[in-house]
């Protein structure tokens, strides 16, 4: 089936408020801070869909330091691709918004994350003892440097967010 991956918008934040606590069980968002934290002029978040329905979402705090807010894909739908993409995105946003790294937490003991992460050149610096509350799950702090961006055209192939 087709993907679709898109900025987000208002109407779609029912479907993460479905999918949030699902993905990051005692630790999700609420309503009020996605809403908020989608909202804001330097960050810049994405859903993907398929036949109309909310699969994954991602999001990027922009800056010289950009940093990875939130990346998830529902459980069906993992193992497909999709987190790939959404980070794919994510990173282009921040090489576009002139960001010299990205950083990034994860839980320490997820591994399937972490490959994911080390796949696009993120290294780890450190951990974050007890960061994830309320169960004090401790957090790897990981970072890519970025290059500077290309100019000219992108990539053949690559992928254009409907803004």
């Amino acid at each position: 089936m087709s993907t679709q991956m898109r900025r987000v918008s208002p109407g779609d934040v029912p479907a993460v408020m479905e999918l949030e606590p699902q993905l990051f069980g005692c630790g999700a968002w609420s309503q009020a801070i996605f809403t908020e934290e989608a909202t804001r002029a330097d960050r810049y978040y994405v859903v993907l869909t398929e036949a109309g329905h909310l699969i994954g979402y991602a999001g990027l705090a922009t800056g010289v330091e950009a940093t990875v807010m939130t990346l998830g894909v529902a459980p069906g739908h993992r193992r497909e691709g999709h987190a790939t993409r959404m980070l794919s995105a994510l990173l282009d946003r921040a090489r576009q918004s002139g960001a010299e790294s990205v950083f990034l937490e994860v839980r320490s003991q997820d591994d399937g994350a972490q490959r994911l992460y080390r796949s696009f050149g993120f290294v780890p610096l450190g951990v974050r003892p007890g960061y994830y509350q309320p169960e004090g799950a401790d957090a790897l702090v990981m970072q890519l440097p970025l290059k500077p961006p290309r100019r000219g055209p992108g990539p053949v192939g690559a992928e254009a967010i409907e803004e």
